[in-house]
């Protein structure tokens, strides 16, 4: 699973309000539980989670917005890291188990990650969530001046803004979370096969390839240009 092209800005490094400080340690053998977490995955936890504590809850009792279809809460979870990467099969197993969306705080070493994948449930199946690919920021010295929480009217439009901070490609006009989301899913995977056909023209030794690989590539970024703005 690849990770996330890291957004450069501090914003989405958010002082969140005192009174929806929640700061519950969160067992790992509780998210196994509500997750089904197979032998790898709690090998992962092991190897690479130190320690995850909710640390906010964004709610209408805490925050005073008004809950959204799909936004009940917000959830902001702090985990503390052994290694300076995780799997994000991780995060997925986490977000599998809280039927919530999550901004995660990822922390090593005295640097600080933000990360969080578009997560809404299923229209056909309230009970099950769908989620896109994670945005993450750079990592970050753990002290940075915090920016001021979001304006917003109520918590879908509070966790939309969350994401636009995560996510690298600005939102066109008029262009929703759920359409945003998608189009940079498509980048990604539009640039992973500009990658594939330049490594292919690279080890080509036949001059007629060679041509044919360059059309395409040229193709190929145009697309990508196009999708990326």
């Amino acid at each position: 699973m690849s990770q996330p092209t890291p957004v450069a800005s501090n914003a989405a490094f958010i002082s969140y309000p005192k009174q929806a400080n929640f700061g519950r340690n969160l067992p790992k053998n509780k998210i196994y539980e509500h997750s089904g977490a197979n032998t790898r995955l709690k090998d992962l936890f092991v190897e690479q989670v130190e320690q995850i504590v909710w640390q906010y809850k964004l709610a209408p009792e805490t925050i005073n917005l008004p809950a959204k279809p799909g936004v009940p809460e917000i959830q902001i979870f702090a985990i503390q890291l052994k290694t300076p990467e995780l799997n994000l099969d991780v995060l997925r197993c986490i977000d599998g188990a809280v039927q919530f969306p999550i901004v995660f705080e990822l922390s090593f070493d005295g640097q600080t990650q933000v990360v969080a994948a578009y997560k809404r449930p299923i229209e056909v199946d309230a009970s099950r969530w769908v989620l896109s690919d994670y945005f993450a920021t750079a990592w970050l010295p753990s002290d940075i001046e915090r920016a001021t929480m979001p304006l917003a009217l109520d918590l879908g439009g509070l966790y939309e803004q969350v994401l636009h901070r995560l996510i690298p490609t600005p939102a066109r006009l008029q262009e929703n979370i759920i359409d945003l989301v998608a189009r940079v899913e498509l980048v990604a995977a539009k640039q992973r096969e500009v990658e594939k056909t330049a490594t292919k023209l690279a080890k080509e030794k036949q001059f007629n390839r060679k041509v044919e690989f360059n059309a395409t590539l040229r193709q190929l970024k145009t697309e990508l240009e196009q999708l990326s703005r």
